[in-house]
């Protein structure tokens, strides 16, 4: 038996160790997706019915659907192993240079390159490219069996980033290096507030719930009770809150997705580019520098994963709802979430490949 035949096998067996919730999971996302496009074009006010239920912004209904899924992977973390993370400066500064050097000057390569001609959807990629991820990368690090403990480290980096550099990035990659480059310039009006509220419900609230949930679960009944008979509880709510937001964003730009196929088209394939290249490079430099798998699986789903509910409000507020920078805002999870679910495939197939090496 060849060596590839037993690393295909070994994948395999992986993935089929996975609940049978997990293992459907590209079709309950399908049938999520389809199902929020239906029902946008059904109901064609309840993108005004729902824009009521927003706070500065802030739309309630994802919100809620992010922090139902979120919570549960952030309730496994064992924040008392944190120390060994942050002890980490190789996977530290690694996962910085590929989130704020590396991923803005991707995106904003491949926007120029393959929308030259688009300016209101190039200048929307862009900006998806400079909100890096702090919320769906927690499941698809979790999906994959990366470090939970890495992931919510390098979550919390990218946050204090975000609400620093995101305004600082859109003005130098919208309007001082287009100018370098003799490209047309356009500027980005942001408030670092904005940002710091997005950062404060996506990943504020629900670190903080999964936190005192462990420390006061543990307290009272014990780690084996809070490991193995609350965590099994609530873990399945991950996934119904990832399904919910994502029938709740693909209803609201539903008619514009249908409406305009050669739009979306052309906007996804730097989207599909990009993940590529940041996903694979993340993986690949991870391997390169013997972070190990559960180590390289996060650097790699922090490197390719977008905020892609802070880009839309952006967007939104900026340019308005129904701008075409907001629609590549809109059609980033539309080609994010199927790419990102089968990358979660791909990574526990190549989980073979690693010697079963220590990561800290």
């Amino acid at each position: 038996m060849t060596a590839g035949v037993t690393t295909d096998r070994a994948g395999a067996a992986v993935v089929r160790r996975l609940s049978r919730l997990d293992r459907l999971l590209p079709l309950w996302i399908g049938a999520a997706m389809v199902a929020g496009i239906l029902l946008g074009r059904s109901w064609p006010g309840m993108g005004d019915a729902l824009s009521t239920l927003e706070i500065q912004g802030v739309s309630l209904p994802i919100a809620l659907g992010l922090l139902v899924m979120m919570y549960p992977v952030l309730a496994k973390v064992r924040y008392d192993r944190l120390d060994h993370v942050t002890g980490d400066r190789r996977m530290l500064v690694t996962s910085l240079v590929l989130n704020w050097l590396v991923g803005p000057a991707v995106m904003f390569a491949l926007a120029w390159i393959l929308l030259p001609d688009l300016p209101a959807y190039r200048t929307g990629l862009i900006i998806v490219g400079l909100a890096r991820c702090i919320a769906m990368v927690i499941i698809w690090n979790d999906l994959a069996c990366g470090d939970r403990e890495a992931a919510a480290v390098l979550v919390a980096i990218n946050s204090i980033f975000q609400v620093v550099m995101f305004a600082v990035l859109g003005w130098f990659y919208l309007s001082v290096l287009p100018g370098w480059l003799g490209l047309s310039q356009v500027r980005l009006s942001v408030s670092p507030w904005q940002i710091a509220g997005s950062v404060l419900v996506f990943l504020g609230i629900p670190l903080l719930a999964g936190y005192l949930s462990r420390r006061l679960g543990e307290r009272a009944r014990g780690r084996e009770w809070y490991e193995g008979r609350f965590l099994p509880r609530v873990g399945p709510w991950a996934l119904y809150g990832l399904l919910f937001t994502i029938m709740i964003l693909f209803a609201l730009q539903g008619r514009q997705i249908t409406d305009r196929p050669g739009d979306v088209a052309r906007i996804a394939l730097p989207l599909l580019a990009y993940f590529a290249l940041m996903w694979g490079g993340g993986f690949a430099l991870g391997r390169a520098t013997g972070l190990g798998y559960e180590r390289t699986t996060t650097l790699a789903f922090t490197a390719a994963g977008n905020n892609f509910e802070l880009a839309i409000a952006v967007a939104v507020a900026t340019y308005g709802v129904t701008s075409g920078q907001a629609l590549a805002g809109v059609v980033g999870p539309l080609i994010e979430v199927p790419v990102l679910v089968a990358l979660v495939y791909v990574s526990l197939a190549l989980r073979s490949r690693f010697a079963s090496a220590p990561t800290t």
